[in-house]
C-alpha cells in the first residue's frame, strides 16, 4: 500500500481490498480516492499530486443521450483532483473522471477529447464511457478551469506563445490524462499488474484530432480509438475558414444566405438518387460532384422570412448567375494565382457555412463576415495579438490565405498540426482506430480524413497496389463517411442520414473480441449501414438492397494533392 496514505490505508483495507464488491457510495468518498491516487507509481510524467485538491461528486438515476451512444440511465462518481509539473511555476492541470459504479466496471478506460478550441467537451463523451463500463476522464489542459478554452492561454502576452500551454494542447495534456487515469482505475478497483485493463479514446472535431496526436506519438496509449472529423491539419483548416469570404470578396458579388441555401437544397435534390435510393440524402457526394453543375440552379426562386427580430431582413429573390459561380468556386477548393491548389473544401450538398454573409443595416447591403475561428487564427495564432477576429477580409486574396497557411504550418508543426502518416508504432502495438466522418460536414470537410487516410497508405504500404495498400490497412484503420451527416452528428438538411451510436462499442469488439466492422450501422431513418472507405454506397432494386461497391472514377474525386506548397501535406 502507498505509504503516504498507508495509516488512511488501514482503515479503508476492507473496501479497497474488495472493491469490485464494494457499492459506488462506498468508493465515492474523498478518502477512498486519495488512498487510490497515483502518486507513487513511476509513470515517467514529471507531475505531482495534489491530494489536499481531491473531490467527488455522487450522481444517480441520471438520463443521458446523446449522437454517439443510446440512451441510458447512469450512475457515476466524478472524481476530480490536481497535479502540477517539475520545475513550473503558477502551474495546476486538473482532470476529472467519471466512475462507474463497481458491479458495472468492464476493466476499461476512456479518454475523451474537446471540440473548437476547448480541449474537453465536459460530460458529452465520458457518460458513454459510464455506459460501457469505463472510468472515463477529462482534461482541463491547465489553463485554468474545464471551462477555459486554449485561446485563453495562449499568449502570455501580446507577442509571447505560451508554449507549455500550446503543446499541453497538442498532444502532453491527453498524454498525462490517460497515464494518470489508467494507473487511477487500477488502484480505484484492485486491478492486479498482469490483469488486461483496455484503454480507449473517443473524441471528434478538436477531440478527433486529439485522439491523432497520440495515436501518432504514443503508440501503446490506447488499445482503440474513435475519432471523429478530426481537425487535423489545423493551419489549414483555420485559415480555409476564410475561404468563402475571400471568394465572394474576389467575385465582387455577396450573395445572401437564403441563396446559398437555396442553391444546397437544389443540389440536395438532384443528386439524392445518384446512390440509387431517393431519401433526401446525398450518399454519393462524389458522384454529385462529377454530374452536377451549379448553374441548374440558376433562376430558381428563393424566399427566407426576416430574423434576429428584424435585424436580418426578409430574403427574396432568384439564384443569380454570380452566386452559382461562388458556389462552384467554393466547392473546389482555394486555387492560387498560380493555378496551384491551396486547400479543399465540404462536399456536394453541404451547407456553406464558411461562405454565409451578414447584413449592414447601415449600407442595406450583404458582406463577408470572417469566421472568428478562421480571423482568429490569423490575429492570435500568426499575428500573435490579444485579438479575436479579422476586422475585414477587404483586400485579402488566395495568395494570402495560402501563405499564412504555410506559416501557421512551419510554426506548430509539432505540436498542432498532427498529420504524420508513419503509424508503424501504433500498428505494432495491436492498436485499432474507427474515422467517421460526415460526408456533408460544413466546418471540416469530410475529404480531409480521405486524404489522411491516403496519406497513410501511400507513406506506409506505397510498395503495394491501392487494394493490398488498403487491406493492410484495414488490419488496423478504418474510415467510413457516414452519408448525409453534418460535423459530429445528423445533419437537419438531411434527417434520414442519421449519426453512428455504436461507435464505441464497435471499437471495443474489434479490440476485445477482434470482430473488426465490416460496415458501421447508423440511427438514420434511411441509411442503415455506413460503407468502409474506399467502398461506396449504391442501392439497386428500387432503393431496397445496399452494396459497397468500388468506383475508381467516385474515389479519384477524392484525392487532391497540395502542390501550392513545397513540403508534402499529409
Amino acid at each position: 500500500m502507498r505509504s503516504h496514505t498507508s495509516a488512511l490505508a488501514l482503515g479503508l483495507g476492507s473496501i479497497v481490498a474488495k472493491a469490485r464488491g464494494a457499492s459506488l457510495s462506498d468508493i465515492c468518498t474523498v478518502d477512498y480516492v486519495t488512498a487510490a491516487l497515483p502518486v507513487e507509481e513511476d509513470l515517467g510524467l514529471a507531475v505531482t499530486i495534489d491530494p489536499s485538491s481531491v473531490s467527488v461528486a455522487l450522481t444517480t438515476n441520471k438520463t443521458v443521450s446523446s449522437a454517439w451512444y443510446a440512451s441510458a440511465v447512469i450512475d457515476y462518481c466524478t472524481v476530480t483532483f490536481a497535479y502540477s509539473h517539475h520545475g513550473l511555476h503558477n502551474d495546476t492541470v486538473r482532470v476529472s473522471y467519471l466512475v462507474p459504479p463497481p458491479s458495472k466496471f468492464a476493466n476499461r478506460y476512456l479518454s475523451t477529447g474537446g471540440g473548437g478550441l476547448a480541449i474537453n467537451s465536459g460530460t458529452q463523451y465520458t457518460s458513454g464511457g459510464i455506459v460501457a463500463g469505463a472510468v472515463a476522464g477529462i482534461t482541463d489542459g491547465g489553463f485554468g478551469s474545464f471551462g477555459t478554452p486554449f485561446d485563453a492561454a495562449f499568449l502570455l502576452a501580446p507577442g509571447t506563445v505560451n508554449w507549455q500551454a500550446t503543446h499541453m494542447f497538442g498532444y502532453q495534456a491527453h498524454r498525462e490524462l490517460a497515464t494518470l487515469g489508467k494507473q487511477l482505475t487500477r488502484n480505484l478497483f484492485r486491478v492486479p499488474a498482469g490483469e488486461k485493463l483496455y484503454s480507449y479514446f473517443q473524441g471528434c472535431s478538436e477531440g478527433g484530432r486529439e485522439g491523432w496526436s497520440q495515436a501518432q506519438r504514443f503508440a501503446d496509449q490506447f488499445d482503440g480509438l474513435v475519432t471523429g472529423a478530426p481537425a487535423i491539419r489545423l493551419s489549414h483548416l483555420q485559415t480555409n475558414h476564410l475561404s468563402g469570404g475571400v471568394l465572394q470578396d474576389m467575385a465582387g458579388y455577396f450573395p445572401p444566405p437564403c441563396e446559398l441555401e437555396k442553391i444546397r437544397n437544389l443540389t440536395i435534390a438532384a443528386c439524392d438518387g445518384l446512390d440509387g435510393k431517393v431519401d433526401g440524402v446525398v450518399a454519393r457526394s462524389d458522384l454529385c460532384k462529377l454530374e452536377f453543375d451549379y448553374e441548374e440552379t440558376i433562376g430558381a426562386p428563393y424566399n427566407c422570412p426576416a430574423s434576429g427580430g428584424g435585424s436580418t431582413p426578409a430574403q427574396n429573390g432568384t439564384v443569380t448567375a454570380a452566386a452559382a459561380r461562388i458556389a462552384k468556386a467554393f466547392t473546389e477548393g482555394l486555387i492560387d494565382s498560380r493555378g496551384r491548389r491551396v486547400y479543399l473544401n465540404p462536399q456536394p450538398g453541404s451547407n456553406f457555412a464558411d461562405a454565409k454573409t451578414k447584413y449592414n443595416a447601415r449600407t442595406g447591403s450583404w458582406e463577408p463576415a470572417p469566421i472568428s475561428l478562421g480571423g482568429g487564427w490569423i490575429t492570435r495564432f500568426l499575428q500573435l495579438e490579444d485579438k479575436d477576429n479579422l476586422d475585414s477580409l477587404s483586400g485579402v486574396t488566395v495568395d494570402d490565405l495560402r501563405d499564412w497557411i504555410a506559416l501557421g504550418s512551419q510554426r506548430y508543426y509539432d505540436s498542432l498540426q498532427t498529420t504524420s502518416p508513419v503509424l508503424d508504432g501504433f500498428r505494432a502495438a495491436g492498436g485499432k482506430i474507427l474515422v467517421v466522418h460526415g460526408e456533408a460536414d460544413s466546418a471540416i470537410p469530410s475529404a480531409s480524413s480521405v486524404h489522411y487516410y491516403e496519406s497513410v497508405r501511400r507513406v506506409m504500404f506505397g510498395d503495394r497496389d491501392y487494394e493490398a495498400g488498403t487491406r493492410a490497412l484495414d488490419d488496423f484503420y478504418r474510415l467510413y463517411i457516414v452519408p448525409g451527416a453534418e460535423h459530429c452528428g445528423p445533419n437537419p438538411a438531411q434527417p434520414g442520414g442519421g449519426w453512428p451510436k455504436t461507435t464505441l462499442q464497435a471499437i471495443i469488439n474489434w479490440v476485445e473480441d477482434g470482430k473488426a466492422p465490416t460496415t458501421l450501422e447508423t440511427a438514420g431513418t434511411s441509411i442503415g449501414s455506413i460503407c468502409r472507405w474506399p467502398l461506396r454506397p449504391l442501392w439497386t432494386r428500387n432503393g431496397t438492397r445496399l452494396s459497397c461497391v468500388f468506383d475508381r472514377r467516385s474515389v479519384d474525386s477524392w484525392m487532391y494533392k497540395f502542390d501550392a506548397f513545397e513540403i508534402p501535406v499529409y
